[in-house]
C-alpha cells in the first residue's frame, strides 16, 4: 500500500517545493493538492465541516501551478489534485494543463476530482450545483478525446468544439489515472463508467473492506472487469494499526493530512509520519 500525503498549498504555508522534496526524502509516494479557485464572501454555502470556514480554503495558490514547483523540485514523487473542481474549470484549458503537467513531471501526475461542494462558488464559473456532476461528466470524456485523438471533437449539451488538435498529449497513455471523489452509490457508478479509480474520504462508518467490495460490485454490476480500478482513500487516519485493515482490503494508496501549519511544525510531523511508510 502506497503512502501519500494532501496539502492546501496556501500562500502563508511551507513552500510547495520544499515540501515536496521533504516527502520524497522521507519515502513518502506522492502529493496532492487541494482546489478553490476563490471563495465567495457571502458564505451562503455553510461549510461541510460545521463552524467557519477554516482560512486555508481562501488562500490556496492553483494546483497546476504549485505541482508544477513540485515536480521540478523532485524526481520520483507522484503529483496530484486532490480535488480538482471539474464543474468550475474549462474542460480545454484543463485538459492542456494536465497533458502538459503529465509531459513535464515525466507521466508522474493523478488527476484526481469531484463535482465540489460551495454553491456560491461554481454559480461564478457559470455552475449550477444541480447539474455540476452532469457537467463534470461531459468535461472529463472530452478531456479523454483530447488527451487520446489526434483530431479531437466532442458535442453534448454542455461542452461542445468541432474538430481540433490538441497537444502536447499525456506522457502516460492513454492518460493519467482519473479518480472520482465522493461516497454515494452515485460517485461508484461515475467512477465505474467514467474513471479509473475511486477516491472517498473515510467517514460516516466508511470501512475499507465493506468499500472495496462495494467497489467490485459496482464494476462487475456494469460489466467492468475491478482489476481495472482503484482506491486511493483521501485524509487516511496516521496511524499503524488503524491502516492496517487499508492494506488487509488491498486499498492502493492512503493519504494522510498535512494541516497549514508553519513549516518547522510540518517538518516534525513528516519526520513522525514517516515510519508508516516503511512499515507498509
Amino acid at each position: 500500500m502506497l503512502i501519500g500525503a494532501f496539502y492546501f498549498p496556501t500562500d502563508y504555508g511551507i513552500a510547495i517545493d520544499e515540501l515536496a522534496r521533504a516527502l520524497e526524502a522521507r519515502g513518502f509516494e506522492s502529493l496532492f493538492v487541494c482546489e478553490h479557485t476563490h471563495i465567495p464572501v457571502s458564505r451562503r454555502t455553510p461549510f461541510p465541516g460545521g463552524g467557519e470556514l477554516p482560512k486555508r480554503y481562501s488562500h490556496t495558490h492553483d494546483p497546476f501551478v504549485a505541482l508544477s514547483f513540485a515536480a521540478a523540485a523532485t524526481r520520483n514523487l507522484k503529483i496530484g489534485t486532490g480535488i480538482a473542481l471539474v464543474p468550475q474549470r474549462d474542460p480545454i484549458i484543463t485538459a492542456k494543463s494536465v497533458a502538459s503537467l503529465d509531459q513535464l513531471s515525466g507521466g508522474r501526475f493523478i488527476f484526481a476530482m469531484g463535482g465540489g461542494w460551495n454553491v456560491d462558488e461554481m454559480e461564478n464559473h457559470g455552475a449550477r450545483y444541480e447539474s455540476r456532476f452532469k457537467i463534470l461528466r461531459e468535461r472529463v470524456l472530452a478531456m479523454k478525446e483530447l488527451w487520446t485523438k489526434d483530431r479531437a471533437e466532442f458535442h453534448g449539451k454542455f461542452v461542445n468544439f468541432d474538430p481540433v488538435w490538441l497537444y502536447p498529449k499525456p506522457k502516460q497513455k492513454p492518460h493519467p489515472p482519473i479518480l472520482l471523489g465522493g461516497e454515494s452509490e452515485h460517485t461508484l457508478r461515475r467512477v465505474v463508467e467514467f474513471c479509473d479509480g475511486w477516491f472517498p474520504r473515510p467517514r460516516g462508518g466508511w470501512e475499507p473492506k465493506a468499500a472495496a467490495a462495494r467497489l467490485r460490485q459496482a464494476a462487475v454490476a456494469a460489466g467492468r472487469d475491478p482489476a481495472t480500478l482503484s482506491i486511493t482513500v483521501f485524509n487516511a487516519p496516521a496511524d499503524r494499526a488503524a491502516l492496517e485493515p487499508y492494506r488487509e482490503a488491498a486499498i492502493a494508496r492512503v493519504l494522510l493530512e498535512l494541516p497549514d501549519l508553519g513549516r518547522d511544525e510540518i517538518l516534525r510531523l513528516l519526520d513522525k509520519n514517516a515510519p508508516l511508510v516503511h512499515a507498509f
